[in-house]
């Protein structure tokens, strides 16, 4: 057998080494190629992906409102504002303290303010609205049927807020007041009246079970809760002066 050459042995011995060096760098990175692999699946075999960002904003730190420190901006006032109506007027306030004493008798009132109910019951009674116009002093005081500024026609003004044509159920609303209690208010001053119903000076959280029976006989259960939170009443009201003038007849607050 002829003997190769040193410089030909070293060639071949160091090529072995190498492939050698080649092949286990080979079988060492197989495990981990597969272990590598598990990781990425799952317990049903299947290929887990990646994770992926979230779509929800990161969570944000709450304002400070500064109600523990006094600091920050002030919190919003309440939206309902027990102290005014929504169009902004101050609510009645009734007042326990003065009882209100409510007139039954007719015949406790003045006489001019007397024969002043009595025309207003009989034209109202007779289902034509014109006979209240004569009542109603046309002029420059005559009898206020709005809150506010004055109406220029009170008869056709009427006639607007009934819900029929001719004005019947005003004038059924304008019978139902004036045949309630009143009151007499204002004494010894320029405002005072006569007024239908008593309601209307009287707190609706003290009436009796009958005085409740005489409002439902006017209003509805409906109004008498809207009118509890109002606080007060707010329907149609009638004022007469002592000297038998008809002052009012309006509704509102």
């Amino acid at each position: 057998m002829p003997v190769m050459p040193r410089g030909a042995r070293r060639a071949v011995i160091l090529s072995l080494f190498l492939s050698s060096a080649v092949f286990a760098s080979v079988l060492l990175a197989q495990p981990h190629a597969t272990w590598a692999l598990s990781e990425l699946k799952g317990s049903t075999g299947e290929t887990q992906q990646p994770p992926q960002a979230s779509d929800e904003p990161d969570a944000e730190v709450p304002a400070d409102d500064g109600s523990s420190t006094g600091e920050g901006l002030p919190l919003p006032d309440p939206l309902i504002n027990q102290g005014t109506s929504e169009s902004g007027v101050a609510r009645p306030q009734a007042d326990d303290s003065k009882p209100v004493e409510v007139i039954r008798d007719i015949e406790k009132a003045p006489e001019p303010v007397r024969r002043m109910r009595e025309l207003i019951v009989e034209a109202a009674a007779s289902g034509d609205i014109e006979r209240l116009r004569p009542l109603m002093n046309p002029g420059p005081n005559q009898t206020q049927v709005t809150v506010g500024e004055s109406a220029e026609d009170p008869i056709e003004f009427l006639k607007s807020l009934s819900g029929d044509d001719e004005g019947i159920e005003v004038l059924a609303i304008l019978l139902d007041i004036i045949s309630t209690g009143f009151v007499h208010v204002g004494q010894g001053t320029a405002d005072e009246m006569y007024v239908w119903p008593y309601f209307a000076e009287e707190s609706l959280t003290s009436l009796t079970p009958p005085e409740k029976v005489e409002l439902l006989r006017i209003v509805t259960a409906g109004d008498f809760a809207d009118m509890l939170e109002f606080g007060g009443y707010n329907f149609y009201r009638i004022g007469i002066t002592p000297d038998g003038q008809w002052k009012f007849f309006v509704a509102g607050d």
